[in-house]
C-alpha cells in the first residue's frame, strides 16, 4: 500500500520531537529550512540547514536521495554524499545534517519501528561540543573529564563494536553475537541473550560513563547507534 512506502524519524532537529515520523509515501519529499517564503514537506528552524537541502524522490519503489547543493551537505551513514547524485536508501540508513544537530533515520518498515531515544538539551542540540573523552583500548579504560574510568569486559566490547561502526546502526544480532561469543546459539544461530541483559548492560554504561559520554540511540526492535567524534589511542 502506498502509504507503507517507507518514512523517516527524526533522531534530533528542531522543532521537532525524537521520534516524529515522516512519511515519504508522496513522489518527492523536500527537507530544508523553513523561511518566510517557503516549508519544505520536513522543515528544521536550524541556521545550518539550507532552505532546499535534500529531496528523497519515489523511484521505481525505491527511496532515492538527492542532495540539492546543500552549503553544509548531507552525510549518510558517516559519509558526506556527493550534490545532485542519486543515493539509493536503505533500511536503517543514518543521514545527519549541520555537523550532527539533525540526525535521521530512514526505514521502509513500519509497525513497531519507533524510536526509543531519549532526547538531549536544547544546548545540546545547537551547538557541537568538543567530547572531553579519550578511549584507550588497549588499556581497556576511557578518560572523561580528566577521570580514568576502566571498562568491564562487556563494556568493552560493546563501546568497541559501537565504536566500529559509529553513527550506522548496529545489529542487536550483531551485538548479541560479539559481546556474548561465549553463549550458546539460540534461535536461528543468535547467541542467547535476553533483551533485558542487552537492556541492562548500555544502561550501565550510559550511567557509568555519563549519557551525554556515549550518545547510544536506540531503535526499537532493530538496534543501536552511537553518535561519535570520539579520540580512541
Amino acid at each position: 500500500m502506498e502509504e507503507d512506502f517507507a518514512c523517516l524519524y527524526v533522531i534530533r532537529g528542531e522543532p521537532y520531537r525524537s521520534g516524529t515520523c515522516v512519511n515519504l509515501s508522496a513522489v518527492k519529499t523536500l527537507v530544508g529550512r523553513i523561511s518566510n517564503q517557503f516549508t519544505p514537506e520536513l522543515a528544521f528552524t536550524n541556521a545550518f540547514i539550507s532552505r532546499q537541502h535534500f529531496i528523497i524522490l519515489k523511484e521505481q519503489d525505491k527511496a532515492v536521495l538527492y542532495d540539492l547543493g546543500s552549503r553544509h551537505g548531507t552525510e549518510i551513514n558517516g559519509v558526506t554524499i556527493k550534490p545532485h547524485t542519486p543515493y539509493p536508501l536503505h533500511n536503517f540508513d543514518i543521514i545527519r545534517l549541520a555537523k550532527g544537530m539533525s540526525v535521521l533515520h530512514f526505514t521502509y518498515m513500519y509497525a513497531d519501528e519507533t524510536l526509543e531515544i531519549e532526547p538531549l538539551s536544547i544546548t545540546r542540540q545547537l551547538e557541537i561540543p568538543e567530547l572531553p573523552l579519550t578511549i584507550h583500548w588497549e588499556k581497556r579504560e576511557c578518560v572523561v573529564d580528566g577521570k580514568r574510568i576502566p571498562m568491564s569486559e562487556k563494556e568493552y566490547l560493546l563501546i568497541r563494536l559501537l565504536h566500529q561502526k559509529a553513527n550506522q546502526l548496529v545489529t542487536l544480532e550483531e551485538i548479541k553475537s560479539n559481546v556474548w561469543p561465549e553463549r550458546l546459539p539460540g534461535v536461528g544461530g543468535i547467541s542467547d541473550v535476553s533483551f533485558d541483559e542487552l537492556n541492562a548492560l548500555i544502561y550501565r554504561v550510559r550511567k557509568k560513563y555519563g549519557k551525554d559520554t556515549f550518545l547510544i540511540s536506540a531503535v526499537r526492535g532493530s538496534g543501536y547507534v552511537l553518535e561519535s567524534e570520539l579520540i580512541s589511542l
